[in-house]
């Protein structure tokens, strides 16, 4: 199995599509990168652990805080999909995860089946 990280931030309509990505595999864990609006906003079926972030903060800070709640948790196969949340958001969880030595694997959704980019 492998687990997912997704970015849950800002974007119309991309709530839906990690919420599919979500129910579209038998993930290890799932981790959410969100800000707090998000975090009190969004429910979902699956098991899912938040990871909260400043959106409006520096990347090397999102990036850290990623990093610190990750240590020793991911897998070596990791997918992500950064279809929700900011480029600068984006930046710093592709960040952390290769510093924390994942193989990462960038995933959306196709015709509404998951599909590694």
């Amino acid at each position: 199995m492998t687990d997912l990280i997704a970015c849950l931030s800002t974007g119309k309509g991309t709530w839906l599509e990690v919420s599919k990505i979500m129910k579209a595999a038998d993930w290890t864990h799932i981790y959410l990168i969100a800000p707090k609006f998000s975090m009190e906003n969004f429910k979902h079926d699956k098991k899912f652990e938040f990871v909260e972030i400043n959106p409006d903060g520096e990347i090397e800070d999102m990036k850290k805080t990623i990093v610190e709640k990750l240590t020793n948790k991911l897998d070596i196969d990791t997918a992500i999909s950064i279809v929700s949340g900011t480029g600068r958001e984006h930046m710093a969880v592709i960040s952390a995860a290769l510093t924390l030595g994942a193989g990462i694997r960038l995933v959306s959704l196709k015709n509404n089946n998951m599909e590694e980019i």
